[in-house]
């Protein structure tokens, strides 16, 4: 069972994610909280393996609480869901270490499956959201892209899986290496590329690729 928990301070939000979370196989709502400072305090106890996190909160912000909380939580998933969609806020989450982000009208199902994959060690996103984080990469690059970060063969390899969707394990298994070499070769990635995370490499491969 997989224990996901909510930071909303609507309450008819919270209530609704918490049945929705409920009611699908394999998850359970395991604490609600309307404010940052109360997901600090408890959370680190709860240790969940997902997070839905609103922005606009009473108190510290939903980033702000990510990027307090992370570095106590590293295996947690944080799962931004706001009405907010500008690319700075979309940004500040991603730096803070949410793992996607997705607006507040996502369909029910949408949701779920988003949880799904973030425990897949995906990045789910709304597709505007993923356009604007693909557009965002796009203008600052300079022409040699992901060519010029001077990637192994084997690191190119990875981050091509990567940007496929595959999680590590997955990538392990088609590149036939083991999860911790992986691990290492994205950590290089990581540092080549400039970049945090998953998100970020992704969307830095995506805006350089050639179209079809």
């Amino acid at each position: 069972m997989k224990k996901i928990a909510i930071v909303e301070d609507n309450p008819a939000v919270r209530e609704n994610w918490a049945r929705l979370v409920n009611a699908a196989a394999g998850f359970e709502c395991v604490g609600s909280f309307r404010s940052g400072e109360e997901a600090l305090e408890q959370l680190p106890a709860l240790k969940p393996d997902v997070v839905l996190m609103d922005i606009n909160l009473p108190g510290i912000s939903g980033i702000e609480c990510i990027a307090r909380i992370k570095p106590r939580l590293e295996q947690t998933q944080f799962l931004v869901i706001t009405v907010y969609g500008d690319n700075d806020r979309v940004f500040q989450a991603l730096q803070a270490g949410a793992s996607g982000y997705l607006l507040k009208r996502t369909p029910a199902a949408e949701l779920v499956a988003a949880i799904k994959d973030v425990l897949m060690g995906s990045s789910p996103m709304t597709g505007e959201i993923a356009r604007k984080v693909v557009e965002t990469f796009r203008r600052p690059l300079a022409p040699a892209g992901v060519a010029g970060a001077d990637l192994t063969e084997r690191e190119a390899e990875v981050l091509a899986l990567l940007a496929k969707g595959y999680a590590n394990k997955e990538i392990a298994s088609q590149l036939a290496i083991s999860f911790d070499t992986v691990r290492a070769h994205l950590k290089k990635v990581y540092e080549k590329l400039h970049v945090r995370g998953r998100t970020e490499a992704t969307a830095k491969y995506l805006a350089t690729k050639p179209s079809a």
